[in-house]
């Protein structure tokens, strides 16, 4: 008699606190499949003996996605597919023929689809209206940097997303937008902590 070795099943891993939900093989991923990492990244595709091989996408909780034809976990590069970002805005990103926010144009994304603004209405951010920044912080594109915690939190729910090492923590500080407790115009609104 053959016994079957392919099955469809779910596991938790608790040390790690990874967990599946697909094909396997001797209790191995294998097949498609969809593995999400403790952080709330989903990689959702082929596996074989564990590991990704073959095309998947990462889904990322900002709402980028990461595609590429793997091979036993690392993404070729010499395939056609290669391996493609792309932005939650829809923007792929592409190193040839890169055009948003270059040292040359330094329009955002959404610019180049619907235009600029009028004379006097200048667009500080990508996504308008711009979202609040406590006091303090700093807007660093995919959340609102602590520089105290050195912290990066969700715009809107302030969930954890990552901590910042010591280089992001200096790009941020020297680069990103600050909210403060100035302002330009005829009413002041108080940033939401």
């Amino acid at each position: 008699a053959v016994v079957s070795t392919q099955s469809t099943g779910s596991f938790r891993m608790e040390y790690t606190g990874s967990s599946y939900q697909g094909e396997t093989k001797w209790d191995k991923m294998e097949g498609e499949g969809e593995y999400t990492f403790p952080s709330g990244t989903k990689y959702k595709g082929s596996f074989k003996d564990g590991a990704f091989h073959g095309k998947g996408t990462l889904h990322f909780k900002n709402g980028s996605t990461f595609t590429a034809v793997w091979k036993e976990g690392i993404p070729q590069e010499e395939t056609d597919s290669g391996g493609k970002y792309k932005f939650k805005d829809g923007l792929e990103y592409s190193e040839e023929d890169w055009q948003y926010c270059d040292g040359y144009d330094r329009r955002f994304y959404t610019e180049t689809l619907h235009g600029l603004k009028p004379a006097g209405r200048s667009q500080k951010v990508d996504k308008e209206p711009s979202p609040p920044i406590p006091k303090g912080w700093y807007d660093c594109g995919d959340g609102v940097y602590n520089p105290e915690s050195r912290i990066v939190f969700s715009y809107s729910s302030h969930d954890f997303i990552r901590n910042a090492d010591t280089d992001e923590h200096k790009w941020i500080v020297t680069t990103c937008r600050r909210g403060s407790d100035f302002f330009v115009g005829k009413s002041y609104v108080p940033p939401t902590p």
